[in-house]
């Protein structure tokens, strides 16, 4: 599976999906950096088959009216550390990898754990 993390998503959580396995880039990386539009953000994604993670509600309003971003991790935990959020998402790895086949898909990390939906 391959990530791109939003602007409000550290480097540290690119570092700990790389060596998880996964592909991972920062949306600083490509196209206008931080200044880069979320609907740019969606196309790029989708072109490249990209999941996005991201902290931003927008994406998610995208995703279910627009069906935008067709792969979105969304980060819905408050201010937490980047630590906590690394522990995260080194607990459910196995769970994230169950979704590498599919073209489309919704998983929320929130306080009840994780979400999903097709």
């Amino acid at each position: 599976m391959k990530f791109l993390c939003d602007v409000h998503i550290s480097y540290k959580i690119v570092n700990t999906l790389t060596s998880l396995g996964f592909e991972a880039i920062h949306v600083n990386e490509v196209l206008n950096k931080s200044e880069t539009k979320d609907s740019d953000i969606c196309r790029f994604a989708d072109e490249k088959d990209y999941a996005v993670i991201t902290k931003d509600y927008d994406f998610e309003d995208s995703h279910r009216v627009k069906n935008t971003r067709r792969k979105l991790l969304k980060i819905n935990l408050g201010n937490i550390s980047n630590q906590l959020l690394i522990e995260i998402f080194e607990k459910n790895i196995e769970i994230l990898k169950t979704f590498e086949s599919e073209k489309s898909f919704f998983i929320e990390f929130n306080k009840n754990g994780i979400t999903h939906r097709p």
